[in-house]
């Protein structure tokens, strides 16, 4: 699954509560800017990256160094 962003006004389907969503959001948001973007976030397009490096390249197996 991957990880979306909500928008404010969903916020109370993953809480379960108007009253509660309403609380949380007032005091997240106070005296605060909030910018709203349409785009790809940066730390999520470095992640995908960094794990599609990791795919490509193959783990070093360590040699048994276990004495006989």
């Amino acid at each position: 699954m991957e990880f979306t962003f909500l928008p404010f006004d969903e916020w109370t389907s993953v809480l379960g509560s108007e009253r509660l969503a309403g609380e949380l959001l007032d005091r997240l948001t106070h005296h605060v800017h909030i910018l709203e973007m349409n785009a790809e976030s940066y730390r999520l397009a470095t992640s995908k990256k960094r794990q599609k490096q990791m795919t490509q390249t193959k783990p070093i197996e360590k040699e048994d160094t276990r004495p006989i």
